[in-house]
C-alpha cells in the first residue's frame, strides 16, 4: 500500500512555523479578501482563510460587494486596497461573476500584494526563478514532497492539466527543482502512455477519478490536486462500489468529494499518494498565509 501524504499534518507544521515570524514583525501582516456575491463554495473558502488569519494573530478583512458589481467598481475597490499601507496581501476570490473582466481585476492588484501569485509580474518572476509570491496550491505540493523527503531532482514528472492556477505553475516549480517535466492536457495523444512514464504524476484536470491504473506506473508518487464533488449516487457507486464508506457518506450527506485519480488504484499502485480530501487541499490556505507573511516581511524590511 502507498504511503499517505498527510496534508493536514504538513499544514499544521507550516502554520506553527509562521507564528514566531509573525511575532517578530513590527506590524501584524494584513490580508484583505474580496468576495463578490454569495457563491456558497467561495464563502466556505473565504471563511477558512479569515479564520486561519485570526488563529495566527494576523489582521484580516473581508469585503463583500454585490454580485451585480461592474468591472470598474471592482477595480476601484482594488485600487483603494492597494493604497492602504497596513495591508500586505490582497486576494480576490474566484470565480467572479460573468460580467467582470477577471484578468483586468487580477492585473490591477499591486504585484507586491498579490498573495495568489497570479499577477503577470509574479508569473514572470516564477518563470525565471526570481523571489516573489507563487501560486498557493502548486507551492503546497512542493512543500508536501519536500517534507516527505521525496526526491524530485532527476525524476520524470508528468502534470495532467495546463491551467494558469495549477498546471503551468506546478510544471515550473518542478522544473526549478530539477525534474524533467511533461505537461499533458485534453489534446495529448496517448495520455495514459505519457502518464505511465511518470515517477511523479500530478493530476490537475478536474475530472472525477479519471486517472485510473492504466495511467499509473507502479511505484510512482501520485499527487492528486483535483477536488470534484459527486452529487449522483450512481457516480459514487461506479467509483467506490455499493458497500463502500464513501457510498454510506453520500447517503448521509448527499455528496462526496473525489480527486482526479481513482483512489483505490492510487492507494494500490503508488509508492506515495495524496488522498482527497486531506491531501493537497489543506496546504492551499497554509501557503496563502506564507505568501502574506513573506509580503509583510518584504514590505517591513
Amino acid at each position: 500500500m502507498a504511503q499517505i501524504l498527510d496534508g493536514k499534518r504538513v499544514r499544521d507544521e507550516i502554520l506553527e512555523e509562521l507564528k514566531p515570524r509573525i511575532a517578530g514583525l513590527a506590524r501584524k501582516p494584513g490580508l484583505v479578501v474580496v468576495l463578490v456575491g454569495n457563491d456558497p463554495a467561495s464563502e466556505v473558502y473565504v471563511g477558512s482563510k479569515v479564520r486561519t488569519c485570526a488563529e495566527l494573530g494576523m489582521v484580516s478583512e473581508k469585503i463583500t460587494p454585490p454580485a451585480t458589481i461592474t468591472t470598474a467598481e471592482l477595480l476601484q475597490i482594488v485600487e483603494e486596497i492597494n493604497a492602504r499601507p497596513e495591508i500586505d496581501g490582497i486576494l480576490v476570490q474566484m470565480p467572479l461573476p460573468k460580467q467582470i473582466d477577471t484578468q483586468r481585476v487580477l492585473d490591477a492588484i499591486a504585484p507586491e500584494k498579490d498573495v495568489d501569485g497570479f499577477h503577470p509580474t509574479n508569473v514572470g518572476n516564477l518563470s525565471i526563478g526570481r523571489p516573489g509570491p507563487k501560486p498557493c496550491t502548486p507551492s503546497g505540493v512542493m512543500e508536501l514532497l519536500k517534507r516527505a523527503q521525496i526526491p524530485v531532482s532527476g525524476k520524470h514528472a508528468v502534470v495532467v492539466g495546463r491551467s494558469d492556477i495549477v498546471g503551468k505553475p506546478m510544471a515550473m516549480l518542478l522544473l526549478h527543482a530539477n525534474a524533467t517535466v511533461t505537461v499533458c492536457h485534453s489534446r495529448t495523444a496517448d495520455l495514459a502512455g505519457e502518464c505511465r512514464r511518470a515517477d511523479i504524476l500530478v493530476g490537475a484536470i478536474g475530472r472525477p477519478a479519471m486517472l485510473t491504473r492504466e495511467y499509473m506506473k507502479p511505484g510512482a508518487v501520485l499527487i492528486d490536486v483535483g477536488i470534484n464533488r459527486l452529487d449522483s449516487r450512481g457516480a459514487v457507486i461506479r467509483i467506490f462500489g455499493e458497500s463502500s464508506e464513501k457510498t454510506a457518506a453520500f447517503d448521509k450527506r448527499g455528496s462526496v468529494l473525489v480527486g482526479d485519480m481513482h483512489p483505490y488504484d492510487a492507494a494500490e499502485l503508488g509508492s506515495a499518494w495524496t488522498p482527497v480530501p486531506g491531501g493537497v487541499g489543506p496546504l492551499t490556505i497554509a501557503m496563502l498565509m506564507v505568501n502574506t507573511v513573506e509580503a509583510a516581511e518584504r514590505r517591513q524590511a
